[in-house]
């Protein structure tokens, strides 16, 4: 700059902050901890917040066994997300974090830790096992409650719940004992998924399926007395060949249609023989026929159901030598509605000890059940020719028992054919081994057996109490949700509540020595005794039960002691998760007053999990579901859409990402996704995020810097204002309806996606590229500057706060850069309440003309800055041509040339010459170039004439004025 030419740089009115570009958010956000910790702004909340009105999200508790993982993370952060923003809404937002600490997941571990050792579990005291269990859940408790507050996600983490804490213990006891009372509690001798290599039952929840290659056999079940069928033999197929020897009947469907096929000419290496008759379902002899690798068969006569139903064939292993008569009974055939002919022959092999469909044909037709499976999945060791072989071994691979028994069915001349099949198979979703169904005394809750316990209101029974939940009592985010657990509870069997395990809450109950479960009085049912169990579990927690005497002691002057026995296997820990409610919602301070949650929320694997045994359990001992809201979200995939897994290198872990970007960059991850359906994660989305955060941030800094200094003596009132301010308070109520109503609805998605268009688009892209003039060159006093620093304060209340709930960290920074005062903290504000009178839809729709035309003509002026004929908009006079009148008379009534920026601008309805500058989907406005007439101000950059006719050289009126 020559000495001639004056410098103004000192007079403009340039933002000033020293909110930094660069967040560095994975080295601040651990101090912003600090600082809410030690000003304690959960607790400061409880107490401004009474007598408002409660919001309770209950915790659906992660399991305590290892770092947490990405889906973790999003979990954690929608929860925190909800909670944040119903507090700022105005509710009393409480959110009481807690663990799932019982069950096999801890007892595998501390078993682990013990075979390396070369100690047997077996032979430890299992009161010392269950507290090395403890021990062990406390220690991961605190790591990933670490984990969990470096999210940023609020809470009474100094108190949380543990299904292990003695009071949990107690109540999951007290709530288990109403089921003995209400007389939903049964034992029962059925068939339930039962992992042998983790020596228990599974519960629906805990099972996940996989490709598995099973054996596949078709046996010959023949024909015995008189009659047209007679001597033939029915074939079935099975893909569990080990079933067999507890084979007690054969299933056909009366709606298929049957045959009887003979056997012409078989090829080399076929077990078909020529002559043999075989009953078939017409629809897939062909099939079996193939398989048996024969070459020439045909029909020779119908079989129908009348010929059927009645029939009673030998067990494909009777006389087998060896056998000792084990099987030398005669097998009935029966009518079954589950038997298709979509696959196998027509028949099914029936062993009700192996089968939930086989199980109720067996009741219908009171076929005996047998105990020929161990917990280890091994043959009973008396069993002819397979006693003690594996079905699955220790290691999860398949045992010899499958081979054995094809080998037997060979010799016994009644295996037709063999193959392999891959197919979906159920797994443990702990150990990953395959599973069986296992029949075992067990004990239920039953969920179609009318309660006695006088809450009626929504139904008599679980499963009716459940299902009037799921459609009258609770709203499903997604509606999907309501559609997936509804048809889960209205085809579920009976609960199945026990476990063979030591690490859990006992089923607290004691049983008549000697006695039946059908006979009356098998199961003791005393409130005395209940509250002594309740008494004991309270002081000692569950432990106790496992003490010598503890049983002689609760029943001492109630019965006699030696009467009863007591049971000790362990609750299903999904009763434990499922009775949270009432030691939680029911039992806290900072519970739900009627313990009834506003929010569930949890993955969609929870609808057969959590939200399910919730539903259950309360609708066994509350007589209705626990919650008002259900809310789901999908897993979380890699970028190509892929399951993560450690083997393909996929995986995102919460704390690598928080190391390179922070925990605002993953929480504004959680709130870009559509998190009800399943989303993805990696460094290229990462990156993007990033990008967004960074456009944010920026937005945010202006406005610090432009409110620096602000007073509220420059406050306008709205009326005052130029339109362009009152637009935007306009744009405000729209923004306050929309982001109350998207947090309300749990649409993180939705909420952010409108403040970021904000942001960009309206504020950084419009009202701030338009004002920034007004901002920096007016004088401090003048209406329009005060009016636009009053809307910008009004934006930033807003905005920081409406976002805060996503972004707790970076927003509390934002806040601090304006109010630094020890105690304060965005966190401990509320939304800002929204005049409705700010709402002006005439104007709205007036500035919808001026932001099209604006536009056109923001566009024909980057052409010619991109052809260099100009540097900056500031250069250019344009000539608008307006066709519509409506759009010429907005544009007329407001300074048009301000809001494009340029230092001057006509206006015409003159139509437009060939060359003017057009949009496609703006006709009707045509903008000529001109460049602007007169001389440079120094000061606010403007071509003007009547720059250098002033006081002060070099500046328009506007400038000298200010220059005073």
């Amino acid at each position: 700059m020559s000495d001639a030419t004056p410098d103004y740089r000192d007079t403009v009115f340039l933002p000033q902050t020293d909110f930094p570009m660069r967040a560095g958010l994975p080295q601040r956000e651990p101090d912003w901890l600090e600082r809410w910790a030690r000003i304690g702004v959960y607790d400061r909340l409880r107490e401004r917040s009474a007598g408002r009105a409660p919001f309770v999200l209950h915790d659906g508790p992660p399991y305590a066994n290892g770092h947490l993982h990405i889906g973790h993370a999003l979990n954690k952060t929608i929860k925190d997300i909800v909670v944040r923003s119903h507090q700022m809404m105005g509710r009393d937002a409480r959110y009481v974090p807690g663990w799932d600490c019982h069950g096999l997941p801890i007892e595998w571990k501390i078993e682990e830790k013990y075979r390396k050792e070369g100690r047997d579990k077996d032979a430890v005291d299992v009161v010392e096992f269950r507290q090395e269990c403890r021990r062990f859940a406390d220690e991961w408790v605190a790591i990933q409650r670490d984990e969990f507050q470096r999210l940023g996600i609020t809470g009474a983490w100094d108190r949380p719940y543990l299904t292990m804490d003695y009071h949990a213990e107690a109540v999951i006891a007290a709530e288990f004992m109403k089921l003995v009372m209400n007389g939903a509690l049964y034992q029962g001798s059925k068939p339930v998924m039962w992992s042998p290599v983790e020596k228990t039952a599974l519960a629906e929840a805990e099972v996940e399926y996989k490709d598995h290659t099973s054996h596949t056999i078709w046996v010959r079940f023949v024909v015995l007395g008189e009659g047209a069928l007679a001597g033939a033999t029915v074939v079935i197929w099975t893909t569990t060949p080990w079933t067999i020897p507890q084979n007690r009947a054969v299933a056909f469907n009366p709606a298929i249609g049957y045959g009887l096929y003979e056997v012409v000419a078989v090829a080399e290496g076929s077990t078909a023989v020529a002559g043999e008759r075989l009953v078939l379902a017409d629809a897939l002899a062909e099939g079996v026929m193939a398989q048996a690798k024969v070459v020439e068969g045909r029909r020779v006569a119908d079989v129908a159901a009348g010929d059927l139903e009645g029939l009673v064939m030998a067990h494909p292993l009777r006389g087998v030598e060896g056998a000792a008569g084990e099987w030398d009974y005669d097998v009935p055939m029966l009518p079954g509605d589950h038997v298709t002919d979509d696959a196998g022959t027509g028949f099914v092999h029936t062993a009700p000890s192996h089968g939930d469909d086989d199980y109720q044909l067996g009741l219908r037709f009171k076929l005996p059940m047998t105990y020929n499976v161990e917990p280890d999945g091994s043959y009973r060791r008396d069993l002819p020719l397979f006693g003690g072989e594996a079905i699955i071994l220790p290691d999860g691979k398949d045992g010899p028992a499958n081979v054995s028994v094809i080998k037997q069915l060979a010799w016994a001349g009644a295996l037709l054919a063999k193959g392999k099949i891959k197919h979906s198979y159920p797994h443990s979703w702990r150990s990953k081994a395959p599973l069986i169904y296992r029949n075992t005394p067990q004990w239920f809750a039953a969920i179609d057996k009318p309660l006695e316990d006088g809450m009626g209101q929504h139904g008599a029974t679980i499963r009716s109490r459940a299902l009037t939940s799921i459609d009258k009592l609770v709203a499903w985010w997604p509606q999907s949700g309501r559609n997936r657990i509804h048809s889960m509870v209205e085809n579920r069997p009976d609960w199945v509540l026990s476990r063979q395990r030591a690490w859990g809450v006992p089923l607290t109950c004691f049983v008549k020595r000697g006695a039946k479960p059908t006979d009356e009085g098998f199961l003791l049912r005393d409130p005395r005794v209940n509250d002594r169990i309740t008494a004991a579990f309270e002081t000692e927690g569950a432990d106790v039960w496992y003490r010598p005497g503890f049983k002689a002691q609760m029943l001492e002057g109630i019965v006699d002691p030696e009467d009863y026995e007591q049971v000790m296997d362990v609750l299903d820990v999904w009763f434990d998760s499922g009775s949270t409610h009432a030691f939680v919602l029911r039992d806290r301070e900072d519970g739900a007053p009627d313990g009834i949650a506003d929010v569930y929320l949890e993955g969609t694997d929870q609808h057969r999990g959590w939200f399910q045994s919730s539903l259950l359990q309360a609708s066994a001992t509350k007589g209705r579901a626990p919650y008002r809201n259900v809310v789901t979200h999908g897993f979380t995939l890699d970028e190509k859409g892929m399951k993560m897994s450690k083997s393909l290198g996929n995986t995102i872990v919460p704390a690598e990402v928080i190391k390179q970007y922070g925990a605002d960059i993953l929480r504004l991850w959680v709130a870009q996704t559509d998190y009800t359906a399943d989303q993805r994660i990696g460094p290229e989305i990462l990156k993007g995020t990033a990008d967004s955060y960074r456009r944010l941030r920026n937005t945010l800094r202006f406005l610090l810097g432009a409110l620096a200094g602000w007073d509220e003596a420059e406050r306008v009132q709205p009326a005052q204002m130029p339109e362009l301010e009152q637009w935007v308070l306009h744009r405000l109520a729209q923004l306050d309806h929309q982001v109350r109503r998207g947090y309300e609805r749990f649409d993180f998605q939705g909420v952010f996606q409108t403040l970021f268009q904000f942001c960009t688009v309206d504020l950084s892209a419009f009202f701030f590229d338009i004002r920034k003039d007004a901002l920096y060159c007016d004088a401090p006093e003048a209406m329009r500057r005060r009016a636009v620093r009053t809307v910008m304060d009004i934006v930033f209340h807003r905005l920081v706060t409406w976002l805060a709930p996503i972004l707790p960290f970076t927003m509390e920074d934002v806040w601090l850069s304006r109010f630094p005062s020890e105690d304060s903290s965005v966190h401990l504000q509320d939304f800002a309440e929204t005049p409705a009178d700010w709402l002006n839809e005439p104007l709205a729709a007036k500035w919808d003309h001026v932001r099209r035309a604006r536009r056109v003509v923001t566009a024909a002026l980057e052409v010619k800055r991109s052809d260099k004929t100009i540097g900056a908009s500031l250069e250019a006079a344009p000539v608008v041509h307006v066709e519509e009148p409506e759009m010429l008379k907005a544009l007329r009534s407001v300074p048009f040339a301000d809001l494009c920026i340029t230092s001057d601008l006509v206006l015409t309805a003159d139509p437009a010459p060939a060359e003017a500058f057009r949009m496609g989907d703006a006709p009707g406005i045509g903008v000529v170039f001109e460049l602007a007439d007169g001389e440079k101000c120094q000061r606010c950059w403007k071509i003007l004439p009547d720059v250098g006719t002033h006081k002060h050289p070099g500046t328009c009126a506007r400038c000298d004025a200010v220059l005073g």
